[in-house]
């Protein structure tokens, strides 16, 4: 397996991190208190962490 170049690395980075930015400013312009969305997110990272258990 080739490592991943830089410059992809980064972009790749960035579009996780713009994502998330978005994602914050959306639910905070729709209404939703940012705990609810926490734990929203928490409760969403929890089951697709079950659905990709490789045992």
């Amino acid at each position: 397996m080739e490592p991943m170049p830089l410059p992809l690395f980064l972009i790749l980075l960035c579009g996780v991190i713009v994502a998330a930015a978005v994602t914050i400013w959306l639910a905070t312009h729709a209404g939703v208190p940012l705990p609810v969305l926490a734990i929203g997110l928490l409760l969403a990272a929890g089951v697709a962490r079950l659905f990709t258990r490789v045992e």
